[in-house]
C-alpha cells in the first residue's frame, strides 16, 4: 500500500483565527485530512516578525490557534500539530535557503509589500522581509506535496517552488516541489474585511473571529460595508463590491432560504431584487 501524500499548512500564532482563515485554508484542511497526511504548523517564530515586543501574547496564542483548528473539525487523531520553534531543522533550512534568494525578489513580493503597508513599516526588519524563506523551510522540512492556502500566499508558494528547484539543481533531487491548493469557491480566495476595503485581517481590526459570541457577531454583521449609494430602501443597489453579498456568495446555501428568508428561492433572486430597488440593507 502506497504512502499517503503530505499536506503542510498553518497559521502565525498572533491571536485567534477568523473567517478569512476559515474560507482561505481551514475548510480545505478539514476536507483533505482523510486523504492526506496533514501537518498543521503553529508558526510562533514567524509571529515575532510583527509581535517581537509582545512575546507575552504568543504562548496563549499558540493555544488559541490550535483550538481554532480543532474547532472547525480537524481531528487530532488524523493530523499532526507542529509548533514551529520546536523543530530545529526549520531554522537550519531557513539559513540555507536564504543563500538562494535575492533581496530584490523579496522586496518585490506583492504580499510582503501589502503587509508592510498594513503594519506601517517604512523600513522592514530582516526577519519580516525574509519570512517567505522561513515559510519555504516550513513546507519542505516534512516534504509536503500540497499546501492549502489563500490566494494572497501565491507569491510565497512560487518562491518556495523556485527554492526547491534551485536546491535540487545544485545538490540533487532532495526536496519535494509542492503544489498550492486554493479554495474551491472563488469567492473565498480573499474574503474582504467588514469594512470592504481590504482582506480580513487582525491588524486592520475588520474580522469576525471563529470563537466570537453570537451577539458580537450580529453587531459586526450589522455594521458591514454595503453600497454607500443605497441610501433609501427603494434605491437600486450595487452588488459588485458590496461586502454583504461577497459573504453571501462565500457562505450561502440554497436550503438556507426556506429557513431564514422564505420570500426568496435563491441568492440570485435576492440579488435581482436588491439591484432593482425595494430591498433594504438590514434585511439582506
Amino acid at each position: 500500500m502506497s504512502e499517503k501524500k503530505r499536506i503542510l499548512t498553518g497559521d502565525r500564532t498572533t491571536g485567534k483565527l477568523h473567517l478569512g482563515h476559515y474560507v482561505g485554508s481551514l475548510q480545505n484542511r478539514v476536507r483533505l485530512q482523510d486523504e492526506y497526511e496533514s501537518f498543521i504548523l503553529l508558526a510562533d517564530i514567524q509571529a515575532l516578525t510583527t509581535h517581537l515586543e509582545h512575546t507575552e501574547l504568543l504562548e496563549h496564542s499558540i493555544y488559541e490557534v490550535a483550538m481554532d483548528n480543532l474547532s472547525v473539525g480537524l481531528d487530532p487523531n488524523k493530523i499532526t500539530l507542529v509548533q514551529q520553534s520546536r523543530i530545529p531543522s526549520i531554522g537550519e533550512l531557513t539559513v540555507f535557503y536564504s543563500m538562494l534568494v535575492s533581496v530584490n525578489s523579496l522586496r518585490h513580493n506583492p504580499t510582503i509589500k501589502t503587509e508592510a503597508a498594513n503594519y506601517g513599516y517604512n523600513d522592514m526588519t530582516y526577519g519580516f522581509l525574509g519570512y517567505p524563506v522561513s515559510q519555504s523551510a516550513d513546507i519542505t522540512f516534512c516534504k509536503a506535496n500540497l499546501v492549502p492556502v489563500g490566494e494572497d500566499q501565491k507569491p510565497h508558494m512560487e518562491m518556495t517552488r523556485k527554492i526547491v528547484r534551485r536546491f535540487n539543481e545544485l545538490y540533487g533531487e532532495t526536496l519535494v516541489e509542492p503544489e498550492i491548493v486554493l479554495p474551491a469557491n472563488k469567492n473565498c480566495f480573499r474574503l474582504p474585511g467588514l469594512d470592504g476595503k481590504a482582506k480580513m485581517s487582525k491588524s486592520l481590526g475588520n474580522c469576525i473571529y471563529l470563537s466570537e459570541e453570537p451577539e458580537d457577531i450580529k453587531k459586526k454583521v450589522m455594521s458591514m460595508y454595503t453600497d454607500p449609494n443605497h441610501i433609501r430602501v427603494e434605491d437600486p443597489g450595487q452588488i459588485e463590491g458590496n461586502t454583504v453579498f461577497t459573504y453571501l456568495d462565500a457562505f450561502c446555501k440554497p436550503e438556507y432560504f426556506e429557513e431564514f428568508l422564505p420570500d426568496y428561492k435563491s441568492l440570485d433572486e435576492l440579488k435581482e431584487h436588491y439591484s432593482r430597488g425595494g430591498l433594504g440593507d438590514v434585511k439582506v
